[in-house]
């Protein structure tokens, strides 16, 4: 199929009439007169036929169904750009294809490139003969925050310093593939590629299935192995993702990647400095750590060495790492290498360092620090991009076209003030590729991140790597920052080996996972978050169940005098009220009251609040969660957040809410291995679970009614935990006692085989906690057994009050048990710094 629509109505028709609308909105400043688009090769090449017939074939319907389900999944695999206040992820599902040779000339040049930087890198911090021999200036390094002489005389083990690259890159105004700039302090977006091509093909099943591609997984095999050689001389070393923590806009790619390679992710406040050695604190013995995979800014890293203000960092990892304790990566300092400036030199330094021309052009640069440069460059201002040298300026890259007279004069009088901290650039024609809009296909412009790994066999690339596009049509910006669209890049397989691809080059036996002792120990932040989780999930379900109930009283007895079904209704209000901590309002109608019980999201004890704190405890421990856990709370979320008119019943969002939260549970109970993960996640739901029976219990029979209330009462309590068919069938062949809530009492305290129980819960804390091997916890937990075996059913039955002393000092023995857990296992360590001061802490990815 040519590039030329065959069909004058086709959307491919449409679509070209918009690329041509955009090629004459072209500023007239801009140093491109023209473009390519993905799509609409003007020599017919385009790999992209088969999308384009499927996109035909689709129609605009079609394609907004795709979207539709594209955003659907995810939503459903919990991607977002930040974290719980950040934004969902943009995948348009159009993929983008690259032909075979294509891409095996693009990675020759990449892999040309990195090398080069390698080598720039090992320069820098070693003899920096680069500086002394005239081909890189002082300034352009000294002046840069990525150049941190603490990191002087750094060296990993291994053949690179630089184990992972980035590179983004555009086509210029004929096609060929240019570079824009590159990413070396901590390359992110290999995990985000992964993951849209995972929902990509669902969404696109068909094409998917039936297309030769290279696949993606061998690259983070290829990953593993790299950062086992840059590791040193140990024994089978143990490796970490250093993270910022789950609020980094990147968190979600962190954690992807930390679960593809089975290593744990850890903060700052995981780690602790012993004898020169870097430790991961865990809820056992200590492990140590021998390469970490750093993902926060290296002047954040070492608050000792390095930035004193920062709480991200590990002190003395700087000096650790000149030791040759540990090996960081990307080692520290190797920011400098993303300095715009370094494109200026880059052609004569691959001259002089490789004895070759650089494979991958890259625009025009200038540093204007340089008087001759910075005359140059000022001739044509306005139409160069502008750039300061330095990320963490805060100052975003200028496009001079879009500035008037004024502006561009305040701009120079800028530069001027402080030539040394700006480059500027040519600008790239970038190409088009469509995206799915509501009117059809619509172009925007492109930018492919590629991602490099180098190790013992050399530098291998992701094929394709992650694609982006712009928000607005006419915008040159792409940006993760400003909203932009992500893309799967295909890369066609051809005559490629795919055994190549995929094959590790070590044997079984060197496999990045430790051993499994030290696999499935925890940090103590993670065995918190755990707990938490634990008890989350299990207070938003027996809310919610309560809430249920109440509903249905409310709904069969509000206005109805002094009825049976009103003490009811008015006693499981009260005891709504006094388990979840939140009061009923004088002026509050017992509707409005439940309705707020529901959606309010500010009020701790609400379901609302109780959802919001699961969703954050999960994004912080989401490297251990199932997938299929993001299915299932991004439909409570969806639940929580429907509208619900005043006049409408609550009963379909608490079942849909109930519906989650249920599978939740399972998941835990159903797909977690019994280590450490899943014994703190069921010690919270437990210790929550016996907390919430003995509240309910006390408050729902805390005094005398009439008989039909009494029963009532007791038919509501069985029902909010889910032991009424149970009761009934007992009931019915006289098995048990004869008083109705001494039966009620019998099946929720004292039975050990009532997943609802009390003493099963006791029971089942006893068993989880086995293998902890801490006679404190264990004595604590047969202290609880030994009140739990005391209770009577038939005494609480008859006086109520002996219940209600039991039950607070029950209550009291659960409490001291949390704490017990929490000075025991989840004791945070408070992170160091060389001094005090408050700062707004941003880490740049």
């Amino acid at each position: 199929m040519t590039a030329q629509p065959q069909e004058s109505g086709s959307l491919l028709h449409e679509y070209a009439d918009r690329v041509r609308d955009l090629q004459v909105q072209l500023p007239d400043a801009a140093v491109c007169d023209t473009f390519v688009d993905e799509w609409l090769r003007a020599d017919g090449q385009t790999p992209h036929h088969e999308v384009i017939d499927l996109a035909n074939r689709l129609g605009r319907g079609g394609l907004l169904a795709r979207k539709a389900a594209t955003a659907r999944h995810v939503r459903g695999d919990g991607l977002t750009y930040g974290s719980t206040s950040g934004r969902r992820w943009t995948l348009d599902p159009l993929p983008i294809v690259l032909g075979s040779q294509e891409w095996t000339q693009l990675e020759r040049g990449l892999s040309q490139r990195a090398v080069l930087l390698d080598l720039v890198l090992a320069d820098l911090y070693g003899e920096r003969r680069l500086i002394s021999g005239g081909l890189l200036p002082a300034a352009v390094v000294l002046g840069h925050d990525g150049f941190l002489f603490g990191a002087h005389g750094i060296r990993l083990p291994g053949a690179h310093q630089l184990v992972m690259t980035s590179t983004d890159l555009a086509r210029d105004a004929s096609g060929a593939w240019t570079v824009l700039s590159d990413r070396t302090q901590a390359p992110s977006g290999a995990g985000y590629a992964m993951a849209d091509r995972r929902i990509v093909a669902r969404t696109m099943t068909r094409l998917y299935r039936t297309t030769e591609l290279a696949r993606l997984r061998g690259f983070f095999d290829h990953m593993g192995d790299a950062l086992l050689d840059a590791a040193p001389d140990v024994d089978r070393p143990h490796i970490a993702l250093l993270s910022p923590g789950p609020d980094c806009e990147t968190a979600f790619d962190q954690a992807f990647l930390a679960n593809l390679l089975g290593m744990p992710l850890v903060q700052a406040e995981d780690l602790t400095m012993r004898d020169g050695q870097v430790w991961r604190r865990t809820t056992h013995k200590p492990e140590r750590v021998d390469v970490l995979v750093r993902r926060v800014d290296a002047e954040w890293s070492d608050p000792l060495d390095l930035r004193g203000d920062s709480r991200l960092g590990v002190p003395g990892l700087a000096e650790a790492c000149r030791r040759g304790k540990i090996s960081v990566v990307n080692p520290l300092g190797s920011g400098v290498l993303e300095n715009p400036a370094l494109l200026a030199y880059l052609p004569a330094i691959a001259k002089e360092l490789l004895g070759e021309e650089l494979l991958l052009p890259q625009p025009r640069s200038w540093w204007l620090g340089d008087e001759e440069s910075a005359r140059e460059a000022f001739g044509r201002l306005d139409t160069l991009v502008i750039k300061p040298i330095s990320r963490n300026s805060g100052e975003l890259a200028i496009h001079g076209w879009d500035l008037d007279a004024g502006q561009l004069a305040n701009l120079r009088s800028q530069i001027e003030a402080e030539p040394w901290r700006w480059a500027a650039q040519e600008q790239i024609a970038m190409s088009t590729t469509p995206i799915i809009g509501p009117d059809g296909l619509e172009p925007r412009r492109f930018v492919l991140r590629s991602f490099g790994v180098g190790g013992a066999e050399g530098y291998r690339f992701l094929p394709g790597g992650l694609g982006r596009v712009s928000t607005e049509a006419g915008s040159w910006i792409v940006s993760n920052e400003r909203g932009g669209v992500a893309k799967d890049i295909w890369v066609l397989a051809g005559d490629r080996e795919q055994a190549d691809l995929t094959a590790r080059h070590r044997s079984p036996d060197s496999l990045l996972l430790p051993d499994l002792d030290s696999r499935i120990s925890l940090t103590p932040r993670v065995a918190d978050d755990l707990y938490w989780w634990g008890r989350y999930t299990e207070r938003a379900e027996a809310t919610a169940r309560l809430l249920t109930v109440v509903d249905d009283l409310v709904a069969d007895n509000h206005g109805r005098g002094d009825s049976p079904g009103r003490i009811a209704m008015t006693t499981m209000l009260d005891t709504l009220s006094a388990s979840s901590g939140v009061a009923q309002r004088a002026d509050e109608s017992p509707n409005d009251f439940l309705r707020r019980m529901l959606t309010d999201a500010s009020t701790p004890g609400t379901v609302a609040f109780t959802v919001t704190q699961v969703v954050r405890t999960s994004y912080a421990v989401r490297e251990l969660l199932s997938n299929d856990t993001w299915l299932l709370l991004s439909r409570l979320q969806g639940a929580l957040q429907a509208r619900v008119d005043d006049d409408e019943p609550l009963t379909d969002t608490l079942a849909q809410m109930l519906e989650s939260l249920i599978g939740l549970t399972g998941l835990a109970a159903e797909n977690t291995v019994r280590d450490e993960v899943w014994s703190f996640m069921d010690l919270g739901r437990r210790v929550e679970r016996s907390t919430a029976l003995v509240a309910l219990l006390r408050t729902a029979a805390d005094s005398d009614r009439s008989p039909v209330a009494d029963g009532q009462v007791t038919e509501a309590t069985l029902r909010a935990c889910d032991s009424g068919i149970t009761f009934r069938r007992r009931l019915a062949t006289g098995n048990g006692p004869a008083s109705p809530v001494a039966g009620m009492l019998q099946l929720l305290l004292r039975d050990p085989i009532n997943p609802r129980s009390l003493e099963f819960q006791i029971d089942r804390m006893l068993t989880v906690t086995a293998g902890f091997d801490n006679a404190e916890v264990a004595d604590a937990l047969q202290a609880l057994r030994r009140l739990t075996s005391v209770a009577d059913p038939e005494e609480f039955a008859a006086k109520r009050t002996r219940l209600a002393a039991w039950g607070t000092q029950l209550n009291d023995q659960l409490r001291d048990f949390s704490d017990l857990l929490n000075s025991t296992y989840f004791r945070r360590q408070t992170s160091s710094r060389r001094m005090t001061s408050q700062v707004q802490i941003g880490v740049r990815q």
